[in-house]
Parts: structure tokens; sequence; C-alpha cells
């Protein structure tokens, strides 16, 4: 088991880090080359680097996690598919995607797309919190517990 993180947006890169390395779980990087760093990643810790494409990082992720790996991704079509093959699948704020939820999460996705697509605005994520933060690593902890 792995952990891949879609990293180009994701805020709590360094709590999954730090949680997973307790573990020992290695953890993926999956980033675009716009985000290179030359910050070295402590043991355990891969990046993964593809091309600035809008979906590039997700096929490269869809093409590296197998059953049972863990997904931390705010997409909710990269997070459908990962559940398709078998991960478990938690958005940033340590919501986690089921088979019960990516349904509505998707046809939620598909119809504010409709709406910015006829002129209307819709409201983005609200800010995220240092509250965001902790709730995540205690959701995440208590996954990694359970593994």
């Amino acid at each position: 088991m792995q952990i891949y993180i879609d990293a180009d947006a994701c805020p709590v890169k360094n709590i999954i880090i730090e949680e997973a390395l307790t573990k020992n779980i290695l953890v993926t990087l999956v980033t675009s080359i716009s985000h290179f760093s030359t910050k070295e990643q402590p043991a355990g810790v891969n990046t993964v680097y593809v091309d600035t494409g809008a979906e590039a990082a997700d096929y490269r992720i869809i093409k590296l996690i197998e059953k049972d790996d863990i997904l931390i991704t705010q997409d909710y079509g990269l997070a459908s598919l990962g559940l398709g093959k078998g991960c478990i699948v938690l958005h940033h704020t340590g919501y986690m995607y089921t088979s019960e939820n990516i349904d509505q999460l998707l046809q939620s996705r598909y119809l504010s797309a409709m709406v910015r697509k006829s002129g209307k605005r819709t409201k983005g994520p609200k800010p995220f919190t240092d509250e965001n933060r902790r709730e995540f690593r205690q959701r995440f902890k208590e996954l990694l517990s359970t593994l």
C-alpha cells in the first residue's frame, strides 16, 4: 500500500507526509512540472513530475495507483476513477469519497459546470483554515490507525 497525492493544489501535503512516515507508508506526490522544486523530500517520499496539461497528473495517478492504495485529491473525476480501482480516496478536508456518494458529487459538479456555461457564477470553495488542517490530520490519523 502507498499513498498518492494529487499534489498541485493540495494544502495538506506536509501533514500526509508526517503521518504516513510515522507508519512507514510510502508517499508519492504527483505534480505538474511547473511546480518543480529542488527541495529534498524525506526518505519514503517520491515526487513524480508530469506535463502541465489539465489532466496530466490525473492520468499518471491512474496509471500508478493499485487496489488498497490511498489517494488524496479534490478532483471528483479522479476520485471516481480511484474508487473504481479499489483505492481509499480522501479529499484534503478529510471527507472520504465512497461508491455511495461519488455519483451525487459528480452530478453536482456537472450541474455547476452547466450554470457557469450559461454565463452565471457559482461560489468557489471557502478558504482553507487551520481548523481544516487539524480536522484533516485527525481523520487521516484515524484512517491510518485502521490499516
